[in-house]
């Protein structure tokens, strides 16, 4: 992933203020978008900027990953982002767009007369332009051991088929199996900006939290007593931009709170 020295979040590196001049010329149209797009190379010695891109919709998709792939396609092959499945799935494609973390695959480009200003997702280390290193929220996202544990296999058990719950059981899990952890509601987050080294941040707890409230998983107590810290929960103070942010319309935040309430319990 490179010098990790080398890379900083992207809010603290000072870029220029002047755009580089525009890649593409502007042509008369009355449905032409200007996209000013963050980048950055690790391997050069400029700091940060951003470039400048008009595209002709009546000529593109209407979502920002179709402007994003046509520009990297016809305009500037350098353009470095992630993107996949195009159908908010995946979420590779996760960036800031106009101050708002979402997916780019999910944003329709703005009306026109409309400046479309795309960032990589706030406060983590970028590789490249609109990447970023997403190592420290896996690391936290395995941290929780996001599988069904039960203190018996299923031969010890007596079973022959898969693990059964409820129709109520199982709906329990709805609003929290969606999630494609994407990061979005973690990097809208002022507590994970400033403690993601110790904060687990709302899409890794709410992951915990479907795990938790999982009928068939049987480690509810271990799980909940390896949350039991300062750092790892507690750091929430509900400001509730994960829920308001989350491009799945998932509530996070709620999850968060079910946590504490069962920490509660336990004490």
């Amino acid at each position: 992933m490179g010098r990790k020295s080398s890379r900083l979040p992207y809010q603290t590196r000072a870029w220029s203020k002047t755009p580089r001049a525009s890649f593409a010329t502007k042509t008369a149209g009355a449905n032409m978008r200007e996209f000013n797009i963050y980048r950055w190379d690790p391997e050069g010695n400029d700091d940060p900027t951003y470039q400048t891109y008009h595209i002709d919709m009546d000529d593109c998709g209407p979502m920002v990953l179709d402007a994003l792939i046509k520009i990297k396609n016809e305009q500037d092959p350098s353009l470095t982002f992630r993107r996949s499945c195009r159908e908010g799935i995946c979420g590779s494609c996760a960036m800031n767009i106009d101050g708002t973390n979402t997916l780019a695959c999910l944003c329709d480009v703005p009306a026109a007369g409309s400046q479309v200003t795309i960032r990589p997702l706030p406060h983590m280390y970028v590789i490249r332009d609109l990447v970023p290193d997403m190592n420290n929220f896996y690391d936290q996202y395995r941290s929780i051991e996001p599988w069904l544990q039960t203190k018996a296999s299923k031969q010890d058990s007596g079973l022959e088929a898969e693990w059964l719950q409820s129709k109520d059981d199982r709906k329990k899990l709805d609003g929290m199996y969606e999630c494609i952890l994407c990061a979005c509601c973690s990097t809208s987050c002022p507590s994970y900006w400033w403690s993601s080294d110790k904060y687990l941040g709302p899409a890794v707890l709410m992951q915990a939290y479907r795990w938790i409230a999982d009928s068939r998983d049987e480690m509810t107590k271990e799980r909940l007593e390896s949350l039991d810290d300062a750092f790892k929960v507690y750091r929430c103070r509900t400001i509730m931009n994960c829920s308001k942010t989350c491009p799945k319309g998932l509530n996070p935040g709620k999850a968060v709170a079910q946590i504490k309430k069962k920490l509660a319990e336990m004490h």
